[in-house]
């Protein structure tokens, strides 16, 4: 089922379904690479700005973007003291 089709359907707890979501994805798995996206996937994208990229030990990337719609890269922000964002370059 596609993202849009999901997201127009009446989800009665949103909130509660997009975190058991993820929850079922991320939880327990480990980090493997972190790299920032190159030139020729911003290009594919579309994109301006590159994200930090996070490739999990089951194969799968995660990035942040600017929107749900994935109009551009976008930042992460943490609970590190000595690291509060990572930017996009």
């Amino acid at each position: 089922m596609s993202i849009l089709k999901i997201i127009k359907m009446k989800i009665k707890n949103p909130t509660k379904y997009w975190t058991k979501k993820a929850a079922d994805h991320l939880i327990g798995r480990k980090i493997v690479a972190v790299e920032y996206l190159l030139d020729p996937e911003l290009e594919e994208f579309m994109w301006h700005k590159s994200p930090l990229a996070i490739k999990l030990d089951d194969g799968h990337w995660i990035y942040p973007t600017m929107d749900d719609e994935g109009n551009d890269g976008g930042a992460m922000f943490t609970t590190y003291s000595d690291m509060p964002c990572i930017p996009v370059i």
